[in-house]
């Protein structure tokens, strides 16, 4: 299998993109951050530092946007939407994060560079609360559109 960020001398190098179609372009992430139960009462209950879960949003959406900047070989992607979502627990929160684009490549390394930056914004907010948090389990779920079409993942 060839890795298209690698050249036949195996050199790093952006992929080309010029031929490939425009579609749209679905990606779904996800993540789980494990915290202390009296720590994510702070999320429910509000803390001095704000809401927390509005602060990890704007984080992972702006992340979202500029991926191409901290991830070096990614493309310039034009985000239609970046939807993010927290689903608490007991004792942690899964993070979901849904982008979508219009273009030649698509939108999974958006959607999991804004789990993390959610995710490690929860951290930094609440590591005052609970310096044993886990970040955890971040893969992609599904990706739709493009030559591979609709892909699942387990």
């Amino acid at each position: 299998m060839d890795l298209n960020h690698l050249d036949a001398n195996g050199n790093a190098r952006m992929a080309d993109v010029g031929d490939k179609e425009i579609t749209r372009r679905e990606a779904v992430a996800e993540g789980v951050i494990l915290i202390k139960p009296e720590a994510l009462a702070l999320i429910r209950g509000g803390n001095k530092k704000g809401n927390v879960l509005t602060t990890a949003t704007v984080a992972g959406v702006l992340q979202a946007k500029r991926t191409f900047e901290s991830i070096p070989m990614c493309h310039t992607v034009t985000l239609d939407n970046v939807a993010i979502d927290y689903e608490t627990g007991e004792d942690r929160i899964k993070i979901t994060a849904r982008t979508v684009c219009h273009g030649r490549t698509g939108a999974e390394m958006e959607a999991l560079n804004a789990v993390c930056t959610a995710a490690l914004t929860i951290y930094d907010m609440l590591k005052a609360a609970d310096k044993s948090m886990k970040i955890t389990d971040i893969r992609l779920l599904r990706k739709t559109g493009g030559k591979s079409g609709d892909v699942f993942y387990g």
